[in-house]
């Protein structure tokens, strides 16, 4: 069992593999994996979708913002954070404070591909998928370019990128497998 010094949060675009290389990453190092969409799902009762169509998306930042506060309070984990939680002041602040932020950084291509497989995206329904990511993205990169770690990721195994991940935290004497 290894040392995970402080709670990793990934960060990025919908699509980008924030889960599944947040799950992966997690089992690797032998720590507990939170997504902060399935716990403001668990938390509201409903789906994010639900939580955007009824009450809006400034509700749902809202809830997003408490669920992540008290994610962070947890012992050191991996953290997949939604979309567009690192673009909350707050939100942004405290991951800062209390985690490692990494964000992963993915070419629209892959974003829409990935996207595209479920229906589960509520700021796609507004329009052209590729418009609307387009759109994010501008919006969002500088945010996620204030991310303490950045790393591309390509269209290959997710367990690459968690390879490059762990080298990058042991590197930083953040992990250490003893």
């Amino acid at each position: 069992m290894g040392h995970l010094a402080r709670t990793i949060a990934l960060v990025g675009m919908m699509g980008a593999g924030k889960t599944s290389i947040g799950r992966r990453l997690a089992t690797r190092m032998g720590v507990a994996f939170r997504d902060a969409d399935h716990e403001i799902e668990v938390a509201a009762g409903c789906t994010v979708s639900d939580i955007f169509e009824r009450y809006g998306e400034s509700a749902f930042r809202d809830c997003e913002r408490k669920v992540i506060e008290r994610i962070l309070q947890e012992p050191p984990h991996v953290l997949a954070t939604g979309g567009g939680a690192f673009m909350d002041a707050d939100t942004r602040m405290r991951l800062k404070e209390a985690a490692l932020s990494i964000w992963i950084k993915a070419p629209v291509d892959i974003l829409l591909t990935r996207v595209q497989r479920k229906d589960n995206r509520p700021l796609l329904r507004a329009g052209n998928p590729r418009e609307v990511l387009e759109k994010l993205m501008a919006l969002r990169e500088p945010f996620y370019a204030q991310a303490d770690v950045a790393f591309e990721s390509e269209d290959g195994p997710h367990g690459d990128m968690v390879d490059r991940i762990i080298d990058a935290l042991t590197d930083r004497g953040m992990w250490s497998e003893a």
